[in-house]
């Protein structure tokens, strides 16, 4: 779909649905065990069309997802589950909401909250208030399962809260001699550290201190700009509000790191989320960068010597940071039989049973009280409760698209922060107003 089509183009066109996600760089991991409300006894045989965000086979969420799904089918006999795996970038979720629209190649699949609405509204999801059980309801955060909400029906079942948070190399902060920043750094502290981090070794190569993915289908660097005050709505999601005088001192923080400072590499706001962590933990030239959780697991597993910060903190003096709501969705199934064994897998992935069954299944603190997750998922759960949950509106993928467009010229030199943040406000403003 053209990046300028807008919104009533977008409704208008039934042939084809793009969207973009909040995450970024997190990973999907899948389900097993039993919990409570679940059954094994279906008696008909079950197939199921899995899309899974990130899948490989062997990779590290492909790996987990074998796995979980492996336990899943020893409680329910006769089930088959096949897995598909997508990217998390603007064209693996054009694919995949192509994919749920057209019917039969989907069954259940992982999506970000930006799209729900839209699905909703397309009658493309089946609620899954007929399956939860009670303690489903008490077990999940109430905020969360509200969020999933539309006309007193629940779509989606929460999965994780992914809030992005800053990775440190600390081989690079070894080899430099800095110390690690505690969680309560500011950005004059995160400035001074970046510069240090930003230097030339003897044989040629060129380290810089701070990097991230900018892209329409994540909000990586947005915590830097909202350290100000700013929020890119106004609190009712009726207003574009990021070209407020907190906006435009945030956006300036963060380009004044490439042009200012000139602790990022070159092509900081074009690059690839292959090559930044290619570079953070293969060829260690990035010192740190800024993205949610999912990636942490992989360096585990690799024994990266690398750590997790809160952002740095701005003008406010209070921390925030950004995320998502990641979600297990079903398809508005017409074989209620199909329906039945996709809800009980969609409980299953967003279950604590889960995460005892399979080690290191939760790649972002869970939505459910009752789930425990380990180091070094647990270094982000205290950023949770300051965590700026992306809006859940129909408008959203597309005011993130335009919004990104600006953010990167004003990266790349192109505009002045002032007029990047101001160039899309009639667009967005007029999509929030229902125009065209």
């Amino acid at each position: 779909m053209n990046g300028s089509m807008t919104r009533r183009q977008f409704l208008v066109d039934s042939s084809k649905v793009a969207v973009s996600a909040a995450s970024f760089g997190s990973l999907l991991a899948a389900c097993g065990g039993t919990s409570p409300g679940s059954s094994s006894n279906s008696s008909a045989p079950t197939k199921l069309e899995f899309w899974v965000l990130g899948y490989q086979p062997n990779n590290t969420t492909g790996k987990l997802t074998n796995a979980a799904v492996a336990s899943f089918k020893k409680s329910h006999p006769g089930t088959t589950i096949n897995i598909t795996g997508y990217t998390g970038d603007q064209a693996g979720f054009t694919k995949l909401t192509q994919a749920v629209q057209g019917g039969g190649s989907v069954d259940i699949f992982r999506l970000p909250s930006d799209i729900l609405p839209l699905l909703v509204k397309r009658n493309l999801t089946a609620p899954i208030d007929d399956f939860l059980t009670a303690d489903d309801k008490t077990d999940m955060y109430g905020n969360l399962l509200d969020a999933v909400a539309t006309n007193g029906k629940h779509y989606a079942w929460p999965l994780w809260v992914p809030p992005v948070g800053m990775y440190l190399n600390l081989d690079i902060f070894a080899e430099r001699g800095v110390q690690p920043p505690s969680d309560n750094w500011t950005y004059d502290e995160f400035v001074d550290i970046a510069r240090r981090l930003t230097f030339t070794r003897s044989n040629g190569e060129k380290v810089y201190g701070y990097t991230a993915l900018i892209d329409p289908g994540v909000v990586n660097a947005w915590p830097i700009i909202m350290g100000d005050g700013a929020l890119p709505l106004s609190t009712d999601n009726k207003k574009y509000t990021f070209n407020s005088p907190e906006g435009i001192s945030g956006l300036q923080k963060l380009v004044d790191l490439a042009l200012k400072y000139k602790v990022t590499p070159p092509d900081f706001g074009t690059q690839a989320l292959s090559d930044i962590t290619n570079g953070f933990l293969q060829r260690k030239v990035y010192a740190m960068y800024s993205e949610p959780s999912g990636s942490s697991a992989s360096y585990k597993a690799q024994k990266m010597n690398f750590d997790v910060r809160a952002m740095p903190i701005g003008a406010t003096g209070k921390h925030i940071t950004t995320g998502g709501i990641g979600l297990i969705s079903v398809a508005n199934l017409q074989d209620q039989n199909q329906l039945k064994m996709a809800m009980e897998l969609g409980r299953y992935l967003t279950g604590a049973q889960v995460g005892k069954d399979v080690n290191g299944y939760y790649l972002a603190p869970g939505a459910r009280k009752s789930v425990q997750v380990s180091d070094p998922i647990s270094k982000f759960t205290p950023f949770v409760p300051y965590t700026y949950i992306t809006p859940i509106i129909e408008q959203w993928p597309d005011i993130r698209k335009i919004i990104h467009t600006q953010l990167q010229n004003a990266i790349l030199g192109k505009v002045s922060v002032k007029d990047a943040l101001n160039a899309p406000a009639n667009e967005i403003n007029s999509l929030l107003a229902g125009g065209s």
